[in-house]
């Protein structure tokens, strides 16, 4: 099973979601994870510069990594903050904040934006499974929805 995560990294209800995925990967049979940017930069002014960082984390090969910190600490998500996310990463931090300020990896942002509208993605988070949109009255019902797909958590095998 594929879960696709439409997710802003400012987003408070994006964070409960990581955790949510954190712990029904713990539970629940593999599942492989595809997170899409929807930055909602009239509300999260942020977002768009962590989204960015991911992809150029990414572009280094810790895209995971830095997508991890960002939902750990997105308090602080400022590009000084970012940068010393990367530093902490063992990134290139000037590599990163050029890529950032020439806003290398927009159109990468964009494109996950274009693909969340023509699904009918609205706000973070949303998740599909599959092909199939799950509605989650509350993030951390996840593993109990996998569940109803047949996805099994590891206590029903």
């Amino acid at each position: 099973m594929t879960l696709t995560v439409f997710g802003d990294y400012e987003c408070p209800v994006s964070a409960r979601l990581w955790r949510a995925l954190r712990s029904a990967a713990e539970e629940c049979d593999p599942f492989r994870e595809v997170f899409r940017h929807f930055p909602l930069t009239n509300v999260h002014p942020h977002a768009l510069l962590a989204a960015q960082a991911a992809e150029a984390a990414g572009d280094q090969g810790r895209f995971w990594a830095m997508h991890d910190v960002l939902f750990e600490r997105q308090d602080a998500l400022e590009a000084g903050d970012v940068a010393a996310y990367a530093g902490d990463l063992g990134l290139d931090v000037e590599r990163l904040e050029e890529d950032i300020a020439y806003e290398v990896f927009i159109e990468a942002v964009r494109r996950g934006q274009r693909s969340g509208i023509s699904s009918g993605v609205t706000t973070t988070p949303t998740v599909f499974a599959d092909e199939e949109r799950l509605v989650l009255a509350e993030p951390e019902d996840l593993p109990e929805a996998l569940g109803r797909l047949g996805h099994s958590s590891v206590s029903d095998a």
